[in-house]
């Protein structure tokens, strides 16, 4: 699960001088003669990555895919991560004040059965509103567990430090399976 943010930097000639790019590429130390400066449309930089956070996966594909699942990227655009952003805050809070229970997390393979220990997961149905799991291939669990408040705390922390960022660009989300 990737977030990418683009930015054009193409020079045109009637851009102003102040809003111009310089770009350098070098390899090894030295000016790299491979990839034309003049050319350069857009940078991509991977700004995001998560892995198995299907709650975020599924919000992605719901909001931004019209419930396609389909592997292309989406357009993610300020609204909607200022909007995620306060939904991610509000399953904090609500795990911050929530009680644990006790699970069995399946936690491998042992000469062909299942293996099971115990462990927590958050006690909360306020959460599965707000950004439900969703089961599926690869997907990891699906427990409001501390690997999905791991995952909300760091995507909250990402997002607000994008939001941060000065000029940005584009923002997009593509998962690969």
């Amino acid at each position: 699960m990737y977030l990418y943010k683009k930015t054009y930097v193409q020079n045109w000639n009637h851009t102003p001088k102040e809003r111009k790019f310089s770009i350098t590429i070098k390899r090894g130390g030295k000016k790299f003669e491979g990839i034309k400066r003049d050319r350069i449309s857009e940078i991509t930089e991977s700004v995001g990555y998560w892995r198995k956070f299907n709650a975020l996966h599924s919000w992605f594909v719901q909001e931004l895919g019209d419930g396609v699942d389909d592997c292309k990227e989406l357009y993610f655009g300020e609204d909607k991560m200022k909007e995620l952003l306060e939904i991610l805050k509000k399953v904090k809070t609500i795990l911050d004040n929530s009680p644990k229970k006790k699970i069995q997390v399946h936690t491998g393979w042992k000469n062909g059965e299942e293996i099971y220990e115990e462990g927590e997961a958050y006690d909360t149905d306020e959460v599965e509103k707000l950004l439900p799991t969703a089961s599926g291939f690869f997907f990891g669990g699906t427990d409001y567990d501390d690997w999905y408040y791991d995952q909300v705390c760091n995507t909250i922390k990402l997002f607000e430090e994008l939001l941060e960022e000065e000029e940005g660009g584009s923002f997009y989300y593509q998962a690969s399976w």
